[in-house]
């Protein structure tokens, strides 16, 4: 589906150096902030308190987040668990005082809003368990990297999967750098969107690497130049780029928007991924095709003309 159609190439290629080492900039900007600051790893990587409380009535998650961080305990994650009468509270460890003390004391601030409230569950999380999470989470970004190299070096040749590998990684690391620079809390639901972020990004390189492939096979592309050839197949994928990309990022934005707190991780590390995942597929991974010397003899194979039977 086409809404428009480019009718002039548009000279990609000839910017590569340039966008290459804009990414380059950014991508060690990012790895200087993780160093530097770190991530802010939320409760179920840290260990902490789980309460989930329930009110007769409604409840304002706001007031309740406010009248919470008064206690000054560090960051306090309260959300809904579908209508705003169940709600769940995430504490962090804090110093020397136990699951129980935390819970009282934050009992004590919800009942002096509604002396109604009660308390249904109260769970604690070891720090170790969290310690086993990062791992886990590490092992899944680890089994879809590879899962990414294998399909692509299958369907395409090694340039496609090691260029396309490098501009998802490029994305990942961004992610976490604008985490770590903000200090934003990294929970389980920011690690799916940075998973989610490494398969839609990957869907985008596959969409302009099928081109770049079917152009060096046109009879009409063999006396155009590599760079030419790759900027005409970025062009053609313009109009589905805009429309799958743009919906997609209109979605996400009215998740940042309007889906509060428990949604915000996630939408953000869409927000950004999308963003940078568009570019990482056409200006990133492109021009390293390039770079690693991508030539019409990696993808037109010569046909070998089949000696006739002698009967």
């Amino acid at each position: 589906m086409e809404f428009f159609r480019i009718k002039r190439d548009i000279p990609f290629m000839s910017y590569g150096k340039l966008t290459t080492a804009i990414s380059l900039i950014t991508f060690v900007l990012a790895v200087f902030f993780l160093v530097t600051k770190g991530l802010n790893y939320s409760v179920e990587f840290t260990g902490g308190t789980v309460m989930q409380v329930q009110y007769q009535q409604g409840a304002d998650v706001n007031k309740i987040r406010t009248d919470l961080h008064k206690l000054n305990i560090g960051e306090i994650q309260v959300q809904a668990m579908g209508t705003t009468r169940d709600i769940m509270i995430r504490l962090p460890n804090k110093g020397s005082d136990h699951a129980a003390e935390l819970s009282n004391k934050v009992m004590t601030v919800l009942k002096q809003g509604d002396p109604n409230v009660k308390l249904l569950q109260n769970d604690f999380i070891g720090p170790q368990v969290g310690e086993e999470l990062i791992t886990h989470g590490l092992a899944a970004i680890a089994m879809v990297c590879i899962g990414i190299i294998v399909y692509l070096a299958a369907r395409f040749e090694w340039r496609f999967a090691v260029s396309a590998i490098i501009a998802n990684m490029h994305d990942v690391v961004i992610i976490l750098g604008c985490f770590a620079l903000f200090q934003w809390e990294f929970s389980l639901t920011v690690l799916a969107g940075v998973l989610a972020v490494l398969g839609y990004s990957v869907n985008e390189s596959v969409v302009v690497f099928d081109r770049i492939r079917e152009n060096f096979r046109k009879p009409q592309m063999r006396d155009h130049t590599i760079p030419e050839v790759i900027d005409n197949a970025i062009t053609q994928t313009m109009s589905r780029t805009i429309i799958t990309h743009g919906s997609t990022e209109a979605m996400v934005l009215s998740m940042l928007i309007f889906g509060g707190a428990a949604l915000h991780g996630f939408a953000m590390a869409l927000t950004i991924g999308i963003v940078f995942g568009v570019y990482s597929s056409v200006l990133v991974a492109s021009p390293l095709l390039m770079f690693f010397g991508l030539n019409r003899q990696n993808l037109v194979k010569e046909r070998k003309k089949k000696e006739e039977a002698v009967v």
